[in-house]
Order: C-alpha cells, then structure tokens, then sequence
C-alpha cells in the first residue's frame, strides 16, 4: 500500500493521458502545503497613534465648538 500524499497517476482512475482529468470529472485529492514562507513584519504602530491623536484633536475641537454655540459666544451667519 502507498501512504504517500500525492496519487500516483498511473494507479490514478478518472485520468487521461497527459494528467489532465475529464469535463466535470472531480481531480485526484493532492498535498497542500499551509502556513506562511517567510514571517511577516509587524505594522507600524505610528500611523495608529497619529490617526488617534487627530481624532481626538478632531473630537476635542467639535466640542469646543459646539459649547460655544451653546453658550452664545459665536454666531453663524
């Protein structure tokens, strides 16, 4: 009995000549390979700070906005 991974093709039922397999036939099972070839790096932490630092700067200045709509020291026109 063959316990390797990938079939063996001339044992293979279902293929044709060359490997290829029949229109709607389903291809032999094969090995797979999973995980990553090389690690990957670690995102930046800076743009994630800078992008909340700017929203809170953002948030901060809406409310200060809106407080002095509220207390009457700006007016739009």
């Amino acid at each position: 009995m063959d316990t390797s991974v990938d079939p063996d093709p001339v044992r293979t039922p279902g293929l044709e000549p060359g490997g290829g397999v029949a229109p709607g036939d389903t291809p032999p099972e094969s090995g797979q390979t999973s995980g990553l070839s090389h690690r990957e790096r670690t995102p930046a932490r800076r743009l994630q700070t800078a992008a909340i630092i700017i929203l809170f700067v953002i948030v901060l200045l809406s409310l200060a906005f809106l407080v002095s709509q509220v207390m009457g020291w700006t007016t739009l026109v």
